[in-house]
């Protein structure tokens, strides 16, 4: 099953993160009125192990690797598209490992990692099946992957959700300096699979026991499958 959501190709995608990176932990507390910190630590806590071998992919500045590492992670590892994105994380934590990768082309051998993240960043991938197969591929066999992701509500939010990421989200971007890539944002959200169809490419990419968690009245999605 292919699933192509009309994302940017792939250079669009790292000059985007690369104009966005000054102001993307501002508008990240922004957009979630603080509660992303909060969100990361439960991926964590539904993912990682003490000890594991972690791969925080589409890694940004560093959030969810720093807060596998507090959890008890015995090593990290953050990629990312975006240089400048990694410099922040680099001054962050300095302390883990940071590379700059593709992650559908990820420099690593078959079942390197206990366990792998990806926190806000897989729907901007070029190719979500690819990039799934790609975290399947270095996962060890009964690994787990957890995905955190904006979604789109069904539900009584819906309206409110609308007018928060369609008009509010684009205008507060406009307003800080490189912040205008965010009016990309809105589409990217709406061509991303929902959370029942993300569970079931999950399952045909090679993971199991696959469930998601939904935040914030539905806005958010938190999936957690094992390899099989």
């Amino acid at each position: 099953m292919t699933v192509e959501t009309g994302r940017l190709p792939a250079e669009g995608v790292q000059r985007m993160f690369d104009r966005i990176a000054p102001v993307y932990d501002a508008m990240n507390r922004v957009m979630t009125v603080g509660l992303d910190q909060r969100w990361r630590k439960a991926t964590v806590r539904a993912t990682v192990r003490s000890g594991d071998h972690v791969l925080d992919a589409c890694c940004g500045t560093g959030d969810l690797a720093r807060a596998a590492w507090a959890g008890g992670a015995g090593h990290v590892i953050g990629i990312d598209f975006s240089e400048r994105m990694l410099e922040r994380a680099r001054r962050k934590v300095p302390e883990l490992e940071w590379r700059q990768a593709d992650l559908l082309a990820l420099p690593f051998e078959d079942a390197s990692f206990d366990s792998a993240v990806v926190g806000f960043g897989i729907r901007n991938v070029e190719n979500l099946e690819g990039g799934i197969r790609e975290l399947r591929r270095v996962l060890r066999p009964g690994g787990r992957l957890g995905i955190l992701e904006i979604t789109t509500p069904r539900g009584p939010l819906a309206p409110f959700y609308r007018l928060w990421f369609d008009r509010v989200v684009p205008l507060l971007g406009r307003v800080l300096p490189g912040g205008s890539a965010y009016t990309y944002l809105p589409a990217s959200v709406r061509r991303f699979p929902g959370p029942e169809e993300l569970a079931t490419l999950l399952g045909s990419c090679g993971f199991e026991a696959v469930r998601f968690r939904l935040f914030a009245g539905g806005i958010v999605a938190l999936h957690v499958g094992e390899a099989n």
